[in-house]
């Protein structure tokens, strides 16, 4: 029999980086889980043994109907899409085609099939530069980039279909997500991420030769950028808890941030990964990117006062352990290490 409080869930994007977390949380947490993703980004080495992986797209609504059927479907995580910001810049129309676009397509099928619960990823990149730090979820949103404009679309069709339909949602705005899964069983697995812990752990190990530092005067203690890092499992963790509050309040839906509330600098975390590792990192200063902010750091009240959620992991040198360990068993999955 299974467990009325625990619908069977689909994770899109379930063998990529934030997706594949989410698959291990909800299995862990003793939930039925199928996965669709269309493997352009993700592994299929990410999805666990024993959770069906439908290869497919999530457009694709002829599939979707498919498994809904055969997997009972009665919620959505939504990790599917496009992530990287200046190729959003570049190529705005992948960016609306692959996150906005295809969104439609995915909440369509769900409204089609009475799903009545769906957690859409988010992003802060919502709120392009915020005047104010820390930035709570009534801040302004306005983005600077296809990216954040492509991810906040989503959200508001998400709302205008939640007043149209019995479904609720839950948006999940996160900061910047690192480290990977205290057992090793998934991380950041991208070739060429773009991910600041992603890319020192790499530089750490001999994978690169230095890393670069986009600006070094911005108003900040030291010069750098300032965000706010959250371990992957722990935003994971979140997922599941808000998957809880939208069963038990089924016409109530909900929007956070996911972030810890205080801020790293580029070079804050250059040094902890270097006394991680026992190993100093090259850094190479370079101009600010377009679009950056100086600082963004997440107000975290209202996903503390909403859910019981508890970080595990809010620790700088813990989520780079995590990330090291991960790009450690990478390298002998691949070979090379």
């Amino acid at each position: 029999m299974s467990d009325p409080s625990h619908p069977p869930v689909l994770v899109t994007g379930g063998a990529g980086y934030i997706g594949s977390h989410a698959v291990l949380a909800l299995r862990d947490a003793g939930w039925p889980v199928a996965v669709i993703d269309n493997l352009t980004t993700g592994f299929r080495f990410a999805v666990p043994d024993g959770v069906p992986l439908y290869e497919g797209d999530i457009a694709d609504g002829a599939l979707l109907a498919r498994i809904f059927a055969e997997q009972n479907t009665r919620a959505i995580m939504h990790f599917a899409g496009s992530i990287v910001v200046p190729e959003s810049v570049e190529n705005p129309l992948k960016y609306y085609h692959n996150n906005t676009a295809k969104s439609r397509a995915l909440i369509e099928a769900a409204v089609q099939a009475r799903i009545p619960h769906f957690i859409f990823s988010s992003t802060a990149a919502t709120y392009g530069v915020p005047e104010v730090s820390p930035v709570a979820e009534d801040t302004p949103q306005r983005p600077i980039n296809p990216y954040g404009w492509s991810k906040l679309m989503t959200e508001q069709m998400l709302a205008d279909t939640a007043a149209a339909h019995p479904l609720n949602y839950c948006a999940l705005r996160y900061f910047n997500v690192a480290g990977a899964d205290p057992r090793a069983r998934s991380g950041q697995s991208t070739a060429g991420a773009t991910h600041l812990i992603k890319v020192a752990v790499e530089a750490a190990l001999g994978k690169r030769d230095h890393v670069s530092v986009f600006g070094t005067d911005y108003d900040t203690p030291d010069g750098t950028g300032v965000r706010d890092y959250i371990h992957v499992s722990d935003l994971a963790a979140a997922h599941v808890l808000a998957l809880e509050a939208l069963i038990a309040e089924p016409a109530v839906s909900l929007t956070m941030n996911c972030g810890y509330g205080r801020g790293f600098s580029v070079l804050d975390v250059l040094d902890a990964v270097d006394r991680v590792t026992n190993v100093r990192i090259e850094r190479r200063f370079e101009a600010r990117r377009a679009g950056d902010p100086a600082a963004l750091i997440s107000d975290p009240t209202r996903i503390r006062s909403t859910l019981p959620w508890q970080p595990q992991f809010a620790d700088l040198d813990t989520i780079i352990g995590h990330a090291l360990q991960w790009e450690r068993s990478l390298s002998e999955m691949r070979g090379n290490g």
